[in-house]
């Protein structure tokens, strides 16, 4: 079957193959796949990961086969996938923390292989291909009407982004929030954000491109981070002087990373959702802190995918979770280069990949 696989360099490969599912696990045929910035950082360096590896992490298919043990999907389920392949038995998943869980770190999974070499997934899930073998865990049950094409961006983007908002800093109504950064996850953090009723949301971007999509999905106010000579003075001019209670550092750029912390209000939380390159260390003053201001890691949204999923497609279903607006362009798979240009020079919200037959 098709793919788009790294070995040092991108290709698409028509000889990649997946074995079949262990008892906990299935096969799923992908309809489409997100195309993500963690893709791009495995290409650049960013990411380290073994090779060869199918690219992919966000996608949305239908259920093919099931492994022996399996009680929770059937042939025939749509699915999200998430790339959480908790294991569902230690403390960290009985108190529903699956973001915790040890099983989902560092254990690498090769269920393809990529002219008969075994071959790695990318996140555990490798959607940018026709068929994937992943947990059942992974696999999120989502009503059949949601088309795949918007339904694939719930598995990373929009996880991460609604869920940094609505579980980890756990936004209320009326606080003032800022968005650093108004990509994928960026435009989900906004779109949250307003769903809780947050009373000024504040985007901050150096595309002024950008500002008409941030408004669309909740943005109250629109930064052009290239026209200021200080972002933070421009920010508190809006009528914020005292700074913001939430801020979501959506880039992974340590210049960033502190303005977040100067962007706070005493009592503020900056939530750190941007992806640097490993080994980077961020500075700030401390005594910057000290009026009860907090810095927040945030794996993936501190989702619970099989609670959380399925909320984001209901807030879909209901005209809150703007979705199909994220989309703005499908590409064939064999299109991966061109997609990748547009992502780099800013054209895309996001891109999504359509395998073959779908």
């Amino acid at each position: 079957m098709k793919g788009i696989v790294w070995t040092g360099q991108l290709e698409v490969r028509d000889d990649v193959a997946v074995r079949d599912p262990r008892p906990h696990e299935v096969r799923v045929r992908i309809a489409n796949a997100g195309l993500c910035h963690s893709d791009v950082s495995v290409i650049d360096g960013t990411i380290p990961f073994p090779t060869p590896v199918v690219m992919g992490h966000e996608g949305a298919g239908v259920v093919e086969q099931v492994g022996d043990a399996v009680t929770k999907v059937k042939v025939g389920d749509h699915v999200v996938l998430t790339t959480l392949g908790n294991c569902g038995r230690c403390d960290a998943c009985d108190r529903g923390q699956p973001t915790h869980c040890r099983d989902t770190m560092g254990r690498l999974s090769r269920p393809f292989t990529v002219g008969g070499e075994k071959a790695f997934s990318f996140a555990n899930t490798g959607v940018f291909t026709e068929q994937v073998v992943v947990k059942e865990t992974q696999a999120v049950v989502i009503d059949a009407e949601v088309p795949f094409e918007a339904a694939c961006l719930i598995g990373c983007a929009v996880v991460t982004g609604a869920g940094a908002v609505l579980n980890r800093a756990k936004v209320q109504p009326g606080q003032t929030v800022a968005v650093i950064g108004a990509g994928g996850i960026g435009q989900s953090t906004i779109q949250a954000a307003r769903i809780a009723a947050a009373g000024r949301i504040v985007v901050i971007d150096a595309n002024p491109d950008k500002e008409a999509v941030a408004r669309r999905f909740g943005a109250t106010d629109f930064v052009d981070a290239n026209s200021v000579d200080d972002t933070v003075a421009a920010v508190k001019d809006l009528g914020l002087p005292n700074g913001l209670d939430h801020v979501f550092e959506c880039v992974g750029h340590t210049a960033l990373i502190r303005q977040g912390v100067d962007l706070l209000d005493w009592g503020g939380t900056l939530t750190l959702l941007g992806v640097p390159k490993m080994g980077t260390e961020a500075s700030f003053v401390v005594s910057t802190l000290y009026n009860d201001k907090s810095i927040l890691g945030c794996r993936y949204g501190s989702t619970r995918p099989h609670h959380d999923i399925p909320l984001l497609v209901s807030f879909y279903k209901d005209g809150r979770l703007l979705l199909d607006d994220m989309v703005s362009q499908i590409y064939p798979l064999d299109q991966i280069t061109q997609a990748l240009d547009d992502l780099h020079h800013g054209k895309l919200n996001r891109g999504v990949l359509a395998m073959p037959g779908s």
